[in-house]
């Protein structure tokens, strides 16, 4: 009986100290949500200060069909403010009047910030 406790409680000591999503995730969710105008989603995972860009990022694509191709991302580095750096692979196809347009997504870089234990996007670079 001893021996299970303390095995549950070292499993929940390693749970409640395991990292928080890992940057590129938010990364993929931010893309996903603009694929799919979701307003909520791109709110929730910006940083307060780039959320008014975000949402002008989305509105952007409101009028149009989109489909995200290809989707990868990863962490590359960290710039000196301790932001993580995420690069991403793949592109964001739009049909504008029948004409696809495609965006290629490594042409910019994701900062990405830790704000109490969540991943949020705080702009690009």
């Amino acid at each position: 009986m001893r021996k299970t406790f303390m095995l549950l409680l070292i499993i929940t000591l390693l749970t409640a100290c395991a990292p928080a999503a890992q940057p590129q995730k938010t990364v993929e969710k931010f893309l996903q949500a603009i694929n799919t105008k979701d307003s909520t989603t791109v709110s929730a995972i910006s940083c307060q200060a780039w959320e008014a860009d975000a949402l002008m990022l989305l509105d952007s694509f409101q009028a149009v069909t989109t489909t995200l191709e290809g989707l990868s991302c990863e962490q590359t580095g960290s710039d000196p403010d301790g932001r993580a750096i995420v690069a991403c692979q793949g592109k964001l196809v739009a049909s504008y009047d029948g004409e696809l347009r495609e965006f290629d997504l490594s042409v910019q870089q994701y900062l990405v910030e830790n704000v109490n234990g969540d991943w949020l996007v705080c702009g690009t670079n």
